[in-house]
């Protein structure tokens, strides 16, 4: 199998399975929450180390309980200089500790017709990349949906244009199948936790209204930050095109309620989106 090997397991997260497997299900133990009544399409967590994070992002994984997806599309940001504006792994799967995460190569391909199309852009594939933002979120996927397969994508372009072309070009891949959306991104860096807790209120109130517009303005207003605004306003986008109808902000911390430093703190949040009605929404077939 040629698989993609894990450049942060054993440091941003626990590298043996054992040890893996049992903080994850320690995090959703602790993760108490009410489903919203409906289909959900998507989450958004964070993808900080998981001893930062995963208390928060537990919240919006345990939403997925019960479910069988047969494809999970996985939208994070690229933390690295890369000559593409939207890219995807060139291997076959991804290799955590808990095993191998198939990638689905036939829905690969055809985001990659549909971002051609609506953009002109391509889906560049790569290989051997240290992008965490994306991996860190499937041992949490492996634990609580066991087998699925992987739509992965990664975004460089923040452009407003790029997330809602990719969002629309999401949906039609997805549209018709048992799928679901991840969106992985933290919220603001490096504040003070006061300051943190504004700009993320903020941020968080734009991501539960449903307004992927907003969110991508938010850091142009300097009222809110996340580093995956464009992969969280692409899964809104997309899940809106599908018939989703409702946001719900599930958890929001900081990395001070960890370290115990609150003069420069990160912030995570966790969501769900669903709709309530049982008819999704026809997928645009304009830009």
């Amino acid at each position: 199998m040629d698989a993609r090997p894990s450049p942060i397991a054993g440091t941003w997260y626990p590298g043996s399975p054992a040890a893996l497997k049992d903080s994850i299900n320690r995090f959703l133990s602790g993760a108490v929450l009410d489903l919203p009544a409906g289909r959900i399409r998507g989450v958004i967590a964070p993808h900080a180390g998981h001893r930062y994070s995963g208390q928060v992002a537990a919240y919006a994984f345990n939403c997925l309980r019960g479910l069988q997806p047969d494809l999970v599309a996985v939208v994070s940001p690229m933390h690295h200089p890369y000559q593409a504006a939207l890219l995807t792994t060139g291997h076959e799967a991804y290799r955590t500790p808990l095993g191998d995460v198939l990638v689905d190569r036939k829905a690969v391909e055809a985001l990659g017709e549909g971002v051609a199309r609506r953009l002109g852009l391509e889906l560049s594939p790569i290989r051997n990349d240290p992008e965490h933002a994306l991996e860190i979120e499937l041992p949490f996927l492996q634990c609580v949906l066991g087998s699925f397969r992987l739509l992965p994508v990664m975004v460089l372009d923040q452009e407003t244009e790029t997330a809602r072309g990719l969002g629309l070009a999401l949906a039609e891949v997805l549209k018709g199948r048992d799928a679901l959306l991840v969106a992985s991104s933290d919220l603001s860096h490096y504040f003070p936790q006061a300051t943190a807790d504004a700009l993320d209120a903020e941020m968080l109130h734009r991501i539960e209204a449903f307004d992927p517009e907003r969110v991508m303005s938010a850091e142009e207003e300097r009222v809110g930050f996340a580093c995956g605004r464009a992969a969280i306003a692409a899964v809104l986008w997309a899940a809106r095109a599908l018939g989703a109808d409702r946001v719900r902000v599930l958890k929001h911390a900081t990395s001070g309620e960890v370290t115990g430093d609150y003069d420069a703190v990160v912030g995570y949040g966790a969501a769900v989106i669903w709709h309530s009605r049982s008819e999704a929404a026809p997928v645009p077939s304009s830009p």
